[in-house]
């Protein structure tokens, strides 16, 4: 059994994961499990007011989650996924409360890194997407880092090597018109607005 086949085998039994994905490492957790989300959201120290994203796999898992894909939200996506643009979506009801903070959206992207994209398929359902550090404390780029602050509490750790120098993923918030720009990272705000074909709101 490989690491990726350790770490699909401990997300289905509930537990957390650090995987490497294009921009940092993630700290893993099935998206379906709210008790799997409340563990890395404890795990993580993370407010209740903060939102958990997640990476999809295909377009059917999106569906599971996201209420409606508004017609923006395509567009950017055909454009930029696989790759750094998480997109806020409305979201289905009775997803983890930890996943949405309440705000009734959900933040998804899909991965170009293959191990990520490996892991979230062969789990065949969401997978958080959260980067792999306490709040407050530099995101981890390499697994060690990940597990100098996380040791025996995450169950398995795969390593991708070092991943980019870059910033975290660029988001963008589609369940608003105009779309809002929430995080400006490694897609630049010019390539989304060119995709866009609009100029984003930005607050």
């Amino acid at each position: 059994m490989d690491d990726v086949e350790r770490a699909v085998a401990a997300l289905e039994r509930g537990g957390l994961i650090v995987y490497p994905t294009e921009t940092l490492y993630g700290l893993g957790a099935d998206a379906s499990s709210s008790e799997a989300v409340d563990h890395l959201a404890d795990l993580k120290g993370r407010d209740g007011d903060k939102p958990v994203s997640v990476l999809v796999a295909s377009r059917p898992m999106l569906d599971e989650i996201a209420s409606t894909i508004p017609p923006i939200a395509e567009r950017l996506a055909a454009a930029f996924w696989p790759g750094p643009l998480t997109i806020v979506f409305p979201a289905k009801s009775g997803l983890s409360a930890r996943l949405t903070a309440g705000s009734g959206t959900i933040a998804a992207r899909v991965s170009s890194h293959a191990i990520a994209q490996r892991i979230v398929t062969a789990l065949g359902r969401p997978l958080t997407a959260t980067s792999a550090n306490p709040g407050g404390s530099p995101p981890a780029r390499e697994v060690a880092a990940a597990r100098a602050y996380f040791g025996g509490r995450v169950e398995v750790y795969v390593d991708g090597g070092p991943t980019a120098a870059g910033p975290a993923s660029t988001v963008v918030d589609c369940s608003v018109t105009p779309p809002r720009l929430v995080r400006e990272g490694a897609i630049a705000i010019g390539r989304i607005e060119a995709a866009a074909g609009m100029r984003l709101r930005r607050e």
